[in-house]
Formats: C-alpha cells, sequence, structure tokens
C-alpha cells in the first residue's frame, strides 16, 4: 500500500457517523481499521475517539489535554461505537468523557479538555541539538541494514526517523543502551489546507495521538536491550497536552526518556518540537511488557 494512500485511509478512518439519539449523550460510529492486526493499535482508537469528543465542542476551543485509558484489547473488523458525555461548558473551557465500546464491551475510556487561547505567561524549554531528518535513514532502511534483507515500505501513514540506536540494535549491542530515544515523526502525504481554525487544528490533534503512540515503548526496550522480537506490549493509559499549534504532516521530533520500569509496566515521558523548535507537545505512557527468553538486564 503505498504510504500516501495510507494516509488518505486513515483520514477516511477519522470520518464519524453520528448514531441516532439513545438517551445517553451522543454517540459515534467510527469504522474499524483496515488492517488485521489484533490487538488493534491503541493510536487508531485514540485518535477516532478524540475526533468524537471534538464533534460535540463549541467553535473558539482547542484541545490542550488527551488522557486515555485501554480497557480492554480492541479487535478488528470491528466498529467502534464512541458515547460522549458532556462534562463541561463555558466561555474558556470544555470537558469531555468519551467512552467507547466494540460488541457492546467497553474497550477504552478517553477524558479530554478543550480551552479557548488566552494571554499569559510563557516559556518553554529548548529543543535537543539532533540531525535534520532528512539526513537521517528511514525505518525501512534501518531494518535493511540491521538484518542484511531489504525491507520495502510499511504502507504506514507516518514516516519515522530514529536518531539514535533502535532495540534491535542494543540487543546486539548492549553498550548502545540508553534511557533516552529521539525519533522525528511526521505523517506521511500533504494534508488539504483548510481554514486553519479549531476544526483543522482538531485533525493535526488526532493525528499526532496516532502517530506518537508508535514509538514510545521502544524506549523502554532500548534502555533494557530488548528487541521486539522478544517481547510483545501495549499501551494501558496514555496522556498528551497539546501546547502550541502545529501541524502533523511536518516533522516533528520527539524526545522520549524512560524513568522507571517494575512490575511488568514501563513508563515513558515524551516533549514534541516543530522543526524551528517550538514545544508542541508534552506526552507520558504507561505501557504492559512482556518478555521472553529471559532477554534484558535490570538497569
Amino acid at each position: 500500500m503505498d504510504q500516501e494512500r495510507a494516509l488518505l485511509d486513515l483520514l477516511g478512518l477519522l470520518e464519524l457517523d453520528p448514531v441516532p439519539d439513545r438517551g445517553e449523550g451522543e454517540h459515534f460510529l467510527g469504522p474499524a481499521p483496515l488492517e488485521p492486526s489484533s490487538p488493534v493499535y491503541g493510536g487508531h482508537v485514540a485518535a477516532q475517539a478524540l475526533a468524537a469528543a471534538g464533534r460535540t465542542v463549541s467553535a473558539g476551543l482547542d484541545v490542550h489535554s488527551v488522557h486515555a485509558s485501554f480497557t480492554r484489547p480492541a479487535v478488528p473488523d470491528t466498529p467502534f461505537e464512541h458515547r460522549v458525555e458532556r462534562v463541561k461548558d463555558s466561555t474558556s473551557f470544555a470537558a469531555r468523557r468519551v467512552c467507547t465500546s466494540q460488541r457492546g464491551r467497553e474497550v477504552f475510556a478517553l477524558a479530554a479538555s478543550f480551552h479557548r487561547p488566552e494571554p499569559g505567561l510563557a516559556h518553554q524549554d529548548p529543543m535537543p541539538d539532533v540531525p535534520a531528518p532528512e539526513d537521517l535513514p528511514t525505518y525501512e532502511e534501518r531494518l535493511t541494514k540491521a538484518f542484511g534483507a531489504q525491507v520495502s515500505p510499511l504502507g504506514k501513514p507516518y514516516d519515522q526517523r530514529f536518531v539514535g540506536p533502535l532495540s534491535f540494535d542494543v540487543e546486539k549491542d548492549p553498550s548502545l543502551a540508553s534511557a533516552r530515544t529521539q525519533v522525528w515523526l511526521r505523517a506521511k502525504g500533504e494534508l488539504p489546507a483548510g481554514a486553519g481554525g479549531e476544526r483543522e487544528r482538531l485533525l493535526h490533534a488526532c493525528l499526532l495521538v496516532y502517530i506518537c503512540d508508535v514509538t514510545m515503548l521502544e524506549t523502554v526496550l532500548v534502555r533494557h536491550g530488548v528487541s521486539w522480537f522478544h517481547a510483545n506490549g501495549r499501551s494501558i493509559d496514555y496522556t498528551v497536552w497539546i501546547h502550541q499549534p502545529f501541524r502533523a504532516d511536518d516533522w516533528l521530533l520527539c524526545a522520549h526518556e524512560t524513568p522507571v520500569a517494575a512490575g511488568g509496566r514501563g513508563l515513558v515521558l515524551g516533549r514534541v518540537f516543530t522543526r524551528d523548535g517550538t514545544l508542541a507537545a508534552t506526552l507520558a505512557q504507561e505501557g504492559l511488557l512482556r518478555v521472553s527468553g529471559g532477554q534484558g538486564q535490570t538497569v
């Protein structure tokens, strides 16, 4: 599948159909992902639920925080029903809760807050000094070099360029282990230009939630020298705070670090910068990570 085609398909998956009112808030039906992977990629569910919440918010309010909880693994080939509860509506803020279900069972819960931007204090940390994305190999090129076999484009709706070692590099050479990873990410393809209002910014926020979920748990494996060949994992909780506007089809630097892993869970914190150094978002994710074959080390 062409990657630009994959992005168009993803945009289609964010188009939700209203469900007739059942007296329990507003409902939307979201299509199942095209990929048959099981469980369904968590970023897909989170992006759809945020899109549902945003459909109920008044003009002039931008999403600034998203708190997601993955309660059950979502299954492929089954649509998602998103039930939106209006928790708060005021001049400056709106709050929404979304319960997402499949076949009558809750699989996901989201709390989102929306704010009307206003004047105030402003500061941010600087962006790390890293190579430009154009100077880095693609993920497929990294795989090809590591395993000596040509890896064709994976047909994902995003491009990713890692600055340092990946987990399979550290598994081969434990001296490369690090508590930090840095990766450039962007939606693959140019998104249609809109009027630049909050609906367009909501779309870019949904895409950020989608693409950033894909790389965070890699940081835990890089610290321990375990590759995905010897581990499997999934998101448990995922939080995104959005500070300033950005475009998801421009390169975004995700700087991740993992302060702790314990009890089979790993925590990753992240900061997302635009190419011009603007700190656009902050991330936090806890994931379940199960390691096979006695791999890894305590560090």
